[in-house]
């Protein structure tokens, strides 16, 4: 059963950013507040201001007005973009090398601080070290079965810890102490300060691409064996049930009460709340999906798009309209935390007696009086 949970709305169209030239294209993205960065295959960082506008009818549409580009001087795709805002620094990952440039100019650092031999890196969005003008990044070197951990400054970096793993590492997410990693043949859980593992479960990086998310404080997302969703936390348990995905999930974020998957053909929208399926978006030669302090983006080579999130309140009205009483209750219940307090308990009061009637209606009288009480 469907339920309209987001709309998607295109960004950055194709001419924006490449014109008429056609080999181009869009190799990663990043997302800060307003800025939004495109990486390339030609080695150009793009940057565009996204201006949100809502019409009187409440259609959300997006203008991207495009600040500078520049070109970092090599004939190598930038692979990754992180912004450190803090810092007003963006970390660029190109050709093994995470170069820091300004996140207003795109200039390198003067001081030509990087990191070398990275093949992928991650933030810690849950950080140790307690000081606001740096970032701590994890990345997976060049040398074999090893991971690094660094603290990036405006200017400098430093490397903390050298943390060596079982197999070779192919994805990585990081909370406080906590890595979690796709190995070759499995997900684990390792704490880098004291060297202790935990195995999670099986999975062939070797047959399709790990996904392994930071969902939440000592939470992660991963992309199991069968197609299916995982969660785990630090300790190694889920305290959640899969959702299950398509055998050939792409990228997967988080949208609460939603879990947002992309595959080849489709972008599918999972409930946190009772695991179904809610929405399919139709969705071809999408490669990315990522989600940024709450905005959900998908891309092409071509183009960038962003999930719209419909209010919840409309998502649950929706819900009573279609007689789905159980589904709004439990959508309704999950929004407390999206919604202030006061705000919440005059809703959901009145969300019960909508419930009450239609259950009334349909001669389900116990059910009824136990939602008017």
């Amino acid at each position: 059963m469907s339920v309209k949970a987001f709309k998607l709305v295109s960004a950055v169209e194709r001419e924006m950013l490449m014109g008429d030239k056609n080999y181009i294209n869009i190799e990663c993205i990043e997302c800060c507040g307003k800025n939004l960065y495109i990486g390339t295959n030609d080695c150009f960082i793009y940057h565009f201001l996204l201006d949100e506008k809502v019409s009187t009818a409440g259609k959300i549409t997006f203008a991207a007005t495009k600040q500078l580009h520049k070109y970092l001087g090599l004939k190598k795709p930038v692979s990754e973009l992180k912004a450190a805002s803090a810092l007003t620094r963006l970390l660029v990952l190109c050709d093994n090398t995470i170069t820091l440039v300004n996140m207003i100019n795109l200039e390198p650092v003067p001081t030509g601080a990087r990191i070398k031999g990275a093949t992928t890196f991650t933030l810690n969005e849950n950080p140790v070290s307690g000081d606001p003008f740096c970032v701590e990044v994890c990345i997976i070197s060049v040398k074999r079965r090893t991971i690094q951990m660094f603290m990036v400054f405006e200017d400098r970096v430093q490397i903390v810890k050298e943390v060596f793993t079982p197999e070779q590492p192919s994805a990585v997410a990081v909370d406080g102490y906590y890595l979690c990693l796709a190995l070759t043949t499995q997900y684990i859980i390792l704490n880098y300060n004291t060297g202790v593992s935990q195995d999670l479960f099986p999975y062939c990086s070797d047959e399709k691409r790990p996904i392994v998310k930071r969902i939440g404080r000592q939470e992660f997302l991963l992309a199991g064996p069968g197609g299916l969703g995982m969660f785990a936390t630090v300790d190694g348990i889920s305290q959640r049930a899969p959702v299950h995905w398509s055998e050939n999930v792409i990228g997967a974020a988080l949208c609460f009460p939603y879990v947002v998957a992309l595959d080849d053909e489709f972008i599918t929208v999972h409930s946190m709340l009772d695991q179904q399926q809610k929405q399919t978006l139709p969705f071809k030669e999408g490669h990315i999906l990522q989600d940024f302090e709450g905005k959900v983006i998908v891309a092409t080579n071509k183009g960038v798009y962003i999930l719209v999130p419909l209010p919840l309140e409309k998502q649950i009205q929706d819900l009573l309209t279609s007689h789905r009483v159980e589904e709004a209750l439990v959508l309704a219940k999950g929004a407390r935390r999206n919604i202030p307090k006061e705000k919440f308990q005059v809703m959901y009061k009145r969300i019960l007696q909508q419930a009450g009637f239609i259950q009334f209606a349909q001669l389900q009288f116990l059910e009824a009086k136990e939602l008017f009480r």
